[in-house]
């Protein structure tokens, strides 16, 4: 590595997300980061306060420059499609960089979410409301997004603990497919229960509502959301009434 090219902190971010990589987060000591670096231990606290920080830097670092080495790929014509792609990205950045994954989210802390977990929820939103936009989502944005959150990083956490050999490779489709059923309206399992069409488009609405241009008052565009929040997520159905 050139320690000349680029500012202090550049070095020290690249050097903690190398050393992340290639030894996991043990590897990320003062020492390691200040040897890979060129810089004194005291650098470090200034740029990033503690290592927690730095740690968090690193696993940005790692994370944006994956997704820079996906960023020619074409969105998909169909928004399903590409919440499919999104939701493989998504696992495969996760085995493939387990200290990075771990990092971003292996380590909750109520109320605290790193900078890449924060860019990756953010990209799996954008990736649902042009699905709920399309009017093919079956409950809100924020739910489904939840979801299959949710849902990926149990199946990443458990490719990550699962010895290569062992790993079902139909782990991450299969649960994929089953929570795409969940929240797109156009599966089989989906068609099967479908909702009705009034959900299917106050979900479709609610998703474009910040980006229309409307005579609305901030008051009525608050009270017009939670009317199609309402609509979107009607509530369960009640107990089935049983013969005596």
């Amino acid at each position: 590595m050139n320690t000349l090219d680029s500012s202090p902190r550049d070095r020290i971010v690249r050097a903690a997300a190398t050393l992340l990589a290639e030894g996991g987060r043990d590897a990320v000591s003062t020492r390691a980061v200040t040897r890979a670096a060129g810089v004194q231990a005291p650098t470090i606290y200034r740029q990033f306060g503690d290592m927690r920080g730095l740690l968090d830097a690193a696993a940005s670092y790692g994370f944006a420059a994956y997704l820079h080495a996906q960023a020619a790929r074409e969105p998909a014509a169909d928004p399903v499609d590409d919440l499919r792609a999104g939701w493989d990205m998504q696992v495969e950045f996760g085995v493939a960089n387990p200290a990075f994954h771990t990092l971003m989210y292996g380590d909750p802390r109520p109320g605290v979410q790193s900078t890449a977990a924060r860019v990756a929820a953010d990209i799996l939103r954008q990736l649902v409301t042009r699905v709920a936009e399309a009017g093919r989502l079956r409950t809100g944005v924020d739910r489904a997004a939840a979801m299959i959150h949710a849902a990926a990083c149990g199946v990443t956490l458990t490719l990550i603990q699962t010895p290569e050999p062992d790993r079902d490779p139909q782990l991450s489709p299969t649960t994929r497919e089953a929570m795409l059923a969940a929240v797109c309206s156009d599966s089989a399992l989906a068609r099967a229960h479908r909702p009705q069409p009034a959900v299917r488009h106050a979900v479709a609405l609610r998703a474009a509502l910040p980006t229309l241009a409307t005579d609305l008052t901030p008051a009525e565009r608050a009270l017009l959301d939670e009317w199609l929040a309402r609509l979107g997520s009607p509530p369960p159905p009640g107990p089935t009434a049983t013969s005596g």
